[in-house]
């Protein structure tokens, strides 16, 4: 038995607190791995106890953006289980934002494989209370010492865990959002589809000024025309119309949201017509006077779907009943039903933790 299997063999208990608010607790470990392009490449993965990072003031990371990271969750399903939601596409995702900039890919399997670990060392951190989570962030950052725009030649990439209570603590809950004009989170060929930290820097502004007006979030439109529905926040946005359920295209200013991927694939399933085009604002506001607009929502890691009771942009203002929406609640089940194992996995989206 190596040192690695002895370690992840320990059991401890752990008492988690009631209240876990988003971020703030971290399990006793984490997976690192480091990367010199001068030495071959990606060396010595590892899992260690967690541990403050020590960095050159000059590193590339703190003042040029190279930066890269990822969200999932791990789940206590109702038989005990430990279970993953689709995180090779996570993986996925996070090597196509190092393509982008310019930062050396991982090994998808390698990294997965390390990451269950890790997560059967700390399984006592895994909640079993119903909607809570174990949320998963990993993380790429270029640590060269030295001033100067580049692509990096030395990285580190972690893997951290941190027990997170449920997104709607008082049950499901629709919520309200502002467009804005004023500003713009990402245009085409950009980084708008990269999950790097510069897009979320760039929003904080307008979502300080939406919650000034008591929004929740802000919803992104198109940087060109300021005219097509993109992003809510962190989440990708669906408008159900009599007709159709439709969601901005990923033409490369939104990102490619894995609960996104896994909506459309169960709307078709479900034999809604779903399509992915530009959708005016405009629009928006106009069919919801004629009663074509159903209801809003968004999909994203944290909150799974997110019904939207309220949206205003400039002096027009949406509001639909201040509950959520009947395709939005059919989905949030049918989601957290799978991923808590209350429901049939028939897609194979689940990966257990032996």
């Amino acid at each position: 038995m190596t040192e690695l299997d002895e370690m992840v063999s320990q059991k401890t208990t752990v008492e988690l607190p009631e209240k876990l608010e988003f971020g703030r607790v971290f399990t006793p470990h984490l997976f690192e791995m480091d990367y010199d392009e001068e030495k071959g490449g990606w060396l010595e993965p590892r899992i260690v106890d967690f541990h403050n990072l020590t960095l050159h003031p000059a590193a590339l990371a703190l003042h040029y953006g190279l930066e890269i990271f990822e969200g999932l969750k791990a789940y206590r399903q109702v038989d005990g289980k430990i279970a993953l939601f689709r995180p090779e596409k996570n993986f996925e995702r996070l090597n196509r934002s190092a393509r982008r900039l310019s930062m050396p890919e991982i090994d998808i399997n390698l990294v997965l494989s390390y990451l269950k670990k890790l997560i059967k060392m700390d399984e006592a951190w895994v909640p079993d209370r119903d909607g809570y989570s174990l949320y998963i962030r990993p993380l790429m950052i270029a640590t060269d010492p030295v001033l100067g725009v580049r692509p990096g030649t030395q990285y580190k990439f972690l893997i951290m865990l941190s027990p997170v209570g449920p997104y709607y603590p008082e049950g499901f809950k629709p919520v309200s959002i502002m467009a804005t004009d004023k500003y713009v989170r990402a245009v085409r060929k950009g980084v708008g589809d990269c999950k790097t930290g510069g897009n979320y820097a760039a929003s904080l502004l307008a979502f300080k000024e939406a919650q000034r007006e008591d929004y929740s979030q802000v919803l992104w439109l198109d940087a060109l025309d300021l005219r097509y529905i993109e992003e809510v926040g962190t989440m990708n946005m669906f408008v159900v119309f009599n007709d159709e359920v439709a969601t901005a295209p990923l033409t490369g200013s939104i990102l490619p949201g894995v609960t996104r991927d896994s909506v459309i694939r169960i709307l078709k399933d479900w034999d809604y017509n779903i399509q992915e085009r530009k959708v005016p604002i405009d629009e928006v506001f106009e069919r919801h006077k004629t009663g074509e607009v159903k209801e809003l929502f968004g999909s994203g890691t944290a909150a799974v779907i997110a019904a939207i009771y309220k949206l205003k942009f400039k002096e027009q203002v949406i509001e639909f009943p201040n509950e959520p929406g009947e395709l939005a609640k059919k989905l949030y089940d049918y989601l957290t039903g799978i991923q808590y194992g209350k429901i049939e996995d028939k897609y194979g989206w689940i990966t257990y933790i032996d």
